[in-house]
């Protein structure tokens, strides 16, 4: 058990170790690893294609879809709003133009990944058996990656430690997702330690579906990356309409998203105040996706 989750952490802990200071080396492995998960989510479609019994299947990806982002949703949002009532943050209303529209499109870029990988799938009649071991092969380069970026994301420990909301809010969101997925995990009639990867995602929807499709099937993985996608784009719906008065609802509800993806918008609606508590809690949310998934995926 413990030598296969090795083997995956391996390359994250590799890459967490090497620091790059030239901003272009940076900027060359952000691209890099952009069009890996589009890659991977595309072998992704393509393993799809190859299930038998495809509509039933698509069925299943849907129901594990919605039981698991309505628990885990449920679960988090029940909780959040004591930290608004126990401890007030300020916002500032910036009334600035915020782009969903081209928020919305990378999201939809990954979809159609997807969707791409499918319908080739389906109708190119090409051999899928080498699908699972390409995946696998790119997903440790990619797991390489994304732990180099962690260690140049510009957080330092102190910067981390300091920020006691940040920290509080991503504790909030382990402690409450976690319960969802036991409670999903109960209705859908799987093992316990799928429904606890299925609930450590924390809306990082790409590596989310990577990583649990290649443990537990694309089913799985689709099931993965569409619950984890709903929250994303619930969270850009949600956050301009909540932050003025339970910011740190909106900000936790983000999840791993709230120190990138939906950085602006929470910049945009709560003001600058917002911005470290939203960084630090995605950052440390963010570090915890592979560590926990791959901890529960190995039991």
């Amino acid at each position: 058990m413990f030598s296969g989750m090795l083997y995956i952490f391996l390359p994250l802990i590799i890459g967490y170790f090497i620091q790059v200071k030239k901003p272009v080396v940076l900027d060359f492995i952000n691209t890099q690893t952009s069009r890996l998960v589009l890659v991977i989510l595309s072998l992704m479609g393509l393993s799809l294609a190859g299930l038998d019994n495809l509509s039933e299947n698509l069925n299943q990806i849907l129901i594990y879809t919605a039981v698991f982002f309505v628990s885990i949703s449920t679960c988090n949002l029940l909780v959040l709003p004591l930290i608004d009532k126990l401890a007030p943050t300020n916002t500032q209303q910036d009334h600035r133009t915020i782009p969903l529209t081209t928020m919305m499109m990378e999201s939809v870029k990954l979809i159609f990944a997807v969707a791409g990988g499918l319908v080739i799938g389906l109708f190119s009649g090409i051999d899928l058996s080498w699908v699972d071991q390409a995946s696998e092969v790119i997903l440790l380069l990619l797991l390489f990656l994304i732990g180099i970026q962690l260690r140049n994301s510009g957080m330092t420990l102190r910067q981390i430690l300091l920020n006691k909301k940040g920290i509080a809010i991503a504790s909030i969101i382990l402690l409450t997702s976690l319960p969802g997925g036991l409670i999903a995990a109960l209705i859908l009639d799987i093992p316990y330690n799928q429904g606890l990867a299925m609930a450590s995602g924390f809306g990082w929807y790409s590596l989310a579906g990577i990583l649990i499709g290649d443990s537990l099937g694309p089913v799985f993985g689709g099931a993965a990356f569409l619950n984890e996608l709903l929250r994303e784009l619930v969270a850009l719906s949600l956050i301009p309409i909540i932050i003025r008065r339970y910011p740190c609802t909106a900000i936790g509800y983000a999840g791993a998203t709230a120190m990138d993806f939906t950085l602006p918008i929470i910049q945009n609606s709560g003001g600058i105040r917002c911005v470290p508590i939203a960084i630090v809690s995605g950052f440390i949310l963010s570090l915890l996706v592979p560590f926990l998934m791959l901890f529960f995926l190995s039991l």
